[in-house]
């Protein structure tokens, strides 16, 4: 047996699992881990929603936006990657009245890659 091929075999494969591993993580999506208010909670009027990320958002092209139950967009502010934490977005609401809200989120990762999605949330 060759021990020279083996070995060569060996970082070779080894070469090929590391490659794969960094090309999984620069390629990442990023999707929410908390939402306030939370997907499906009945709360009070909110001031804002605020959405964490798994990962660093593209603030120029990153956005959330809510609707309430006609489809009518109710925030008039635009919404904000934070200074601070590159996970975080938020949006300023005005004074919501009782009804079914539905937030619209698009979240573009520091890599480039976009993921979006949509949750509601009642206020009583």
């Amino acid at each position: 047996m060759n021990t020279r091929h083996h070995s060569r075999s060996g970082a070779t494969l080894a070469a090929l699992v590391l490659g794969l591993a960094w090309a999984g993580s620069v390629w990442a999506h990023v999707f929410p881990r908390t939402q306030v208010p939370a997907a499906g909670a009945t709360v009070t009027a909110p001031s804002e929603v605020r959405i964490v990320f798994d990962g660093p958002l593209e603030p120029a092209f990153s956005s959330v936006t809510v609707t309430d139950a006609g489809g009518k967009q109710v925030n008039t502010a635009k919404a904000a990657v934070d200074a601070k934490d590159h996970d975080t977005i938020s949006v300023a609401l005005p004074s919501l009245p009782a009804g079914r809200y539905t937030v619209h989120w698009v979240a573009v990762a520091s890599d480039g890659h976009r993921t979006h999605g949509d949750y509601g949330f009642d206020v009583k």
